[in-house]
């Protein structure tokens, strides 16, 4: 692409470029604990509401950022953890099928990452777009988010043992509001971590409710190898989640284009879409083998990047370093169960209204007209059989909701007549 020239005539640029030489040192490791702290929030939030051990989710995160760096030849400075995308279908489907056959699921969708970074290397990224465009991606996105709003929305109001309802939407309403304001108002690195503020914040209001119960944190070991579990193979639980994979991929080229401009390097072209796809692949399947969520490039630490100016993507392997460390302390694992559901009901309600939006912002930003009749049918049959919960069954197989829309929405792109 000529907006990241390979030899650029600015000397600017050209410095820029040396500073992404990977360079691991050992006085980078709090640069990299900096790092792992800007995710953090994130990170452990995925597991937490999709039933998954969140040291497991932290083991898994270290490890598929080794993973992306050995695959990308460590060229890029990004950390890999939790997908925001796969919260609702993980939720859904462990509910549904159970942990071990969800697992097999997200194996499944790691391998999709696989089969599109062949056929990008195969075919170029025009493929890709000409596949999933806007009109496709940006509504699937959208109805990940809308899926889960009754979730959010009850996490937030419900009463639970000890607190009323009143107390529980204080609460998740005060969480909500540190979030936004952190989002809004934050400066600098402040700015960067308005998930941890909000359920800090959220926290530390509930401990003189007594809303929060430590006796699991006495008990539980300073060490303790994480939870690992194994997947067991499951065709309809796979057929329910891969389709859900086809979002986070397009984020995921989202991120890299990003991570591009901070640092003035084209990582499209070096190491290529289709090695940081398979990276992510890589990192998705290796992580559902041992009971983690599935990976994704995080962008809450491309800002992080931005602002600190530190472009050595040694930093990022001292974040993994870090990361599989904390994932044997056990009472770190029990302290994040002490998190009351208020306060996670809080965050998620502008959490998923994010998602939502960042759907409906693909689609203005392709300047579509969505009044075109064809745009019409497309967006409308994804939205309505996606929030709808439409559900095709036939034995043992069974596609509904978020996979079913959106494979509609790739059959309807593809066959109905483009003007």
């Amino acid at each position: 692409m000529s907006e990241f020239p390979e030899h650029s005539p600015n000397p600017e640029l050209q410095a820029t470029t040396v500073s992404t030489v990977y360079n691991f040192r050992f006085k980078d490791i709090l640069l990299g604990a900096q790092m792992l702290f800007v995710a953090f929030g994130a990170l452990v939030l995925v597991p937490i509401l999709a039933g998954v051990n969140p040291n497991v989710a932290l083991f898994t995160s270290g490890v598929g950022t080794l993973c992306f760096q050995l695959v990308t030849g460590g060229k890029i400075p990004v950390y890999l953890a939790s997908s925001f995308a796969f919260i609702a279908p993980i939720t859904l489907s462990v509910e549904k099928y159970g942990l071990p056959a969800t697992l097999s699921g997200l194996a499944a969708a790691g391998i999709v990452y696989l089969i599109l970074s062949l056929i990008i290397f195969w075919r170029g990224s025009g493929m890709i777009t000409r596949i999933l465009p806007p009109i496709v991606t940006g509504p699937v996105i959208m109805v990940i988010g809308l899926s889960l709003a009754s979730t959010a929305v009850k996490m937030a109001s419900e009463a639970g043992e000890g607190y009323s309802e009143g107390m529980a939407i204080s609460v998740a309403m005060i969480s909500l509001l540190a979030t936004m304001l952190t989002a809004i108002l934050g400066r600098g690195f402040l700015r960067l971590i308005p998930i941890l503020m909000g359920i800090g914040v959220g926290y530390l209001v509930t401990l003189p409710l007594g809303m929060v119960d430590f006796t699991l944190v006495s008990q539980a070991p300073w060490f303790q190898i994480p939870e690992f579990t194994r997947p067991s193979f499951s065709l309809p639980a796979i057929l329910f989640i891969v389709p859900v994979a086809i979002a986070p991929a397009i984020e995921h080229i989202g991120d890299v284009l990003a991570i591009s401009s901070v640092t003035g390097n084209n990582y499209l072209q070096e190491p290529g879409l289709h090695r940081t796809l398979l990276g992510d692949g890589l990192a998705t399947t290796l992580a559902a083998f041992v009971g983690g969520p599935p990976n994704t490039t995080y962008s809450e630490v491309t800002g992080a990047v931005a602002l600190t100016k530190t472009f050595n993507p040694a930093i990022m392997t001292w974040a993994a370093i870090i990361a599989i460390l904390l994932s044997f302390l056990g009472k770190l694992e029990a302290l994040l169960k002490t998190i009351p559901v208020p306060v996670m009901g809080g965050i998620l309600i502008i959490l998923f209204g994010t998602i939502v939006v960042i759907g409906m912002n693909s689609i203005v930003r392709s300047s579509a007209d969505l009044l075109e009749s064809r745009n019409l049918v497309i967006v409308a049959v994804i939205l309505m059989l996606g929030v709808g919960g439409m559900s095709v069954n036939a034995g043992g197989f069974a596609l509904e909701g978020i996979g079913l829309s959106s494979i509609l929405g790739v059959l309807l792109n593809g066959l109905l007549p483009d003007k």
